[in-house]
């Protein structure tokens, strides 16, 4: 196995401070405040868990965030 590379720092950023947030708002802030992949996903949506750096992961319901978390 090859070494770790040495990935930046992921932002520091106040997760809950998105919830409740309309989508396209919670997104752009999101980027503007460092995150490289911004995902958007449905309530009880099937997905894999890896972890992914950089990534910021939103529940979005009627176009609202109802949950934040990273990678």
């Amino acid at each position: 196995m090859g070494p770790v590379p040495n990935l930046p720092a992921e932002p520091d950023d106040d997760l809950d401070s998105y919830v409740g947030l309309d989508a396209g708002t919670a997104e752009e802030r999101a980027r503007e405040r460092g995150w490289s992949t911004v995902r958007t996903l449905p309530p009880g949506a099937i997905i894999t868990m890896e972890y992914l750096k950089g990534r910021i992961d939103f529940e979005v319901d009627d176009g609202t965030v109802k949950r934040c978390w990273r990678g």
